[in-house]
């Protein structure tokens, strides 16, 4: 036991000076790369779109993804540019992938750039590409010693989520002279869970604006009414018609629905949201009402912001998942609930869906007079059914009665004007 105890010291302090090696060597105050690639609005919507190409395939179905060497480094760069000043270059060749970056570090000693070059390999039996070669400034390691520090450094720093969010999936990854092939198998809660990192804007300045509204429309609120959920949405996305313009109406729509979702949803702790929960800059909470309910308000914005930041497929998905789970010992399936989230899921895909429609959704919204205007009133729907109940009605959601059903849930939501703008 002793043994195995100096072992294990031994090695993490190896790992350690390995990493340290790394640090030292690898900062210089001259970068290998060029820095300077300003990302423009369009380069970072391309990024976004590879990065979230993983949610065209439907969830526990097999999906491909053919990525070009451009692909690779715009969203590589993308990536990398959210942390520090950086820049990327990927080249590919014949069952190898050469990856070259070079950082800016905050004021220190050392130097004013960490440069590290990192070579992967298709080795035949492993499931993932390993490292062929890596060099840090002058420092040339061998690969498995490399693999060793790199997995630590992974491990422990704010990379780890992202790491695992990418790798947990991929069962293939072939290596080609023109692009990078990738074969994955996803669930719907592996795909949330890395849509919610891809998506997150804590740290927007924007964001913080909607914020301070919705702050302020807590403070003057009358809490001797119930708090409508279109009082928090009206004035937000009259905010968002005014600062607009087409090529930001979708950001913006974003922002505003993930605001009114963190406040609405702060208190949940499922898992089908976009958004972590956090404590709202406003010291007071009133909850937020559909037709003198809580849930429905908590699911209609809630598969708004899911839509808003994945796909409206997803959400629908993630909807019925979420009440057959309910059926199976919580409050039991509700026909009320899948309303509200089959509103939501079309609010926010027309919200985001093109300039056009946010412009559209943003005006419309604007004008609302209640929230009947954008929530069907689905009170008198079936709910509270245990799973024997509901495959006693229904079956299962295939099934030609609860499909009869959902249909007419649909006609009522594609009955409000609003859902027809596009």
């Amino acid at each position: 036991m002793i043994f195995l105890l100096r072992l294990l010291r031994y090695s993490l302090l190896a790992v350690l000076i390995l990493c340290v090696m790394i640090v030292f060597f690898g900062i210089s105050d001259t970068p290998d790369i060029k820095l300077g690639w300003s990302l423009s609005h369009s380069d970072i919507d391309r990024a976004k779109k590879i990065l979230h190409e993983g949610s065209k395939t439907r969830p526990d179905e097999i999906g491909t993804i053919e990525l070009s060497k451009d692909d690779l480094n715009l969203a590589a760069n993308y990536l990398l540019n959210r942390y520090s000043k950086s820049a990327v270059d990927i080249s590919l060749k014949k069952n190898q992938l050469k990856f070259t970056a070079t950082t800016t570090l905050p004021k220190n000693s050392l130097g004013k750039y960490l440069n590290v070059t990192i070579a992967f390999g298709n080795v035949e039996g492993k499931r993932l590409p390993t490292i062929t070669k890596f060099k840090a400034g002058k420092l040339l390691l061998p690969s498995s010693l490399a693999a060793v520090a790199i997995n630590y450094f992974i491990r422990h720093s704010s990379l780890n989520d992202y790491f695992l969010l990418a790798t947990r999936p991929i069962k293939t990854v072939k290596i080609e002279p023109e692009k990078l092939t990738l074969t994955y198998f996803s669930n719907i809660e592996t795909l949330i869970q890395a849509h919610t990192l891809l998506t997150q804007s804590n740290d927007s300045p924007t964001l913080n604006i909607y914020q301070e509204k919705l702050a302020d429309i807590i403070a003057h609120h009358d809490p001797s009414w119930r708090l409508s959920l279109a009082d928090l949405l009206k004035p937000l996305f009259e905010l968002a018609y005014q600062r607009s313009t087409l090529d930001t109406a979708i950001e913006e729509n974003r922002l505003v629905i993930f605001t009114v979702n963190d406040y609405v949803n702060k208190n949940e702790t499922r898992r089908f949201w976009s958004l972590p929960a956090k404590k709202p800059a406003n010291r007071k909470y009133y909850p937020a009402f559909l037709y003198k309910r809580t849930d429905l308000a908590q699911h209609f914005i809630g598969s708004a912001a899911l839509t808003a930041s994945i796909s409206g497929e997803i959400s629908d998905l993630a909807g019925v998942e979420k009440e057959l789970s309910d059926a199976q010992g919580g409050s039991g399936f509700s026909f009320i609930d899948l309303t509200a989230d089959k509103a939501g899921t079309r609010f926010g895909d027309l919200a985001t869906a093109s300039p056009e429609t946010a412009r559209k959704i943003q005006q419309a919204m604007s004008q609302i007079k209640s929230y009947s205007d954008f929530m069907p009133d689905p009170r008198d729907l079936p709910e509270h059914m245990n799973e024997a109940e509901f495959k006693s009605r229904y079956g299962s959601p295939n099934s030609p009665t609860y499909q009869a059903l959902a249909q007419q849930i649909d006609a009522r939501i594609a009955a409000i004007p609003m859902y027809r703008l596009d």
